[in-house]
């Protein structure tokens, strides 16, 4: 396993809510990266891990291989590989998302 793995895996496991994403939360800069925070803040998550991927490509591929899943933004709760943006979307409107976000 790689560094960038290694840092991947750790970040996904030792933080609630990871998301990683184009832009920051205060500054999304692709429209998915903006619609997953939204849909998180609406959810009620206060403490919302973000990594931008387009401040090192090493992480940017590195997620992809990480989670074999080829697009940003890329949701992680409690360590789990939740999805992107269209999966966030969903779960938000079902209200599964809310759910496992408290539990």
């Amino acid at each position: 396993m790689s560094d960038v793995q290694v840092w991947i895996k750790e970040t996904v496991t030792n933080n609630p809510v990871v998301l990683f994403m184009k832009g920051t939360a205060q500054f999304p800069q692709c429209g998915f990266s903006g619609r997953a925070i939204a849909l998180l803040k609406s959810s009620g998550v206060e403490n919302i891990v973000t990594v931008n991927v387009l401040e090192d490509d090493a992480i940017r591929q590195g997620i992809k291989t990480y989670s074999n899943w080829p697009t940003v933004p890329q949701l992680y709760i409690k360590g789990e590989f939740v999805g992107g943006s269209d999966i966030i979307g969903e779960m938000h409107e079902s209200g599964e998302l809310q759910a496992m976000l408290k539990a």
